[in-house]
C-alpha cells in the first residue's frame, strides 16, 4: 500500500513539473514577439544615406516602398525590384544586413 501511495505522489509531482515548464516556454515566446514588434514607421527620406547606398549597390534599380525604425537604429525596409518582386530587409544604420 505504501508503494502505491508513493507512486501516486511521485506521478502527480512529475505532472506539475511538466506543466510549469510549458508555461515558462509560452511566456518566453510572448516576450520575443513584443520585442520584434517595436518598429515604428518613418518616411523613406529619413532612411540614412548608408542604408540607401547599400540598397542601390546590392539591388540596382530597386526602390524603398516602406521604412520602419526601432530604438536600436535598425531599419526594416520593404524594397521593390524592377521586375516587380517585393521583399523585406532589416539593416543597421551603417547599411549592414541583419535579416533578409
Amino acid at each position: 500500500m505504501k508503494k502505491l501511495i508513493f507512486t501516486a505522489v511521485f506521478a502527480l509531482g512529475s505532472f506539475a513539473t511538466f506543466a510549469q515548464e510549458a508555461a515558462t516556454e509560452t511566456q518566453e515566446a510572448a516576450t520575443e514577439v513584443v520585442a520584434q514588434d517595436s518598429f515604428s514607421e518613418i518616411s523613406v527620406e529619413e532612411v540614412p544615406q548608408a542604408v540607401s547606398d547599400m540598397i542601390e549597390a546590392s539591388y540596382p534599380g530597386a526602390t524603398i516602398n516602406k521604412a520602419e525604425k526601432n530604438a536600436e537604429n535598425h531599419y526594416k525596409l520593404e524594397v521593390a525590384l524592377e521586375d516587380g518582386t517585393v521583399g523585406s530587409l532589416t539593416l543597421d544604420e551603417e547599411g549592414k544586413t541583419l535579416e533578409q
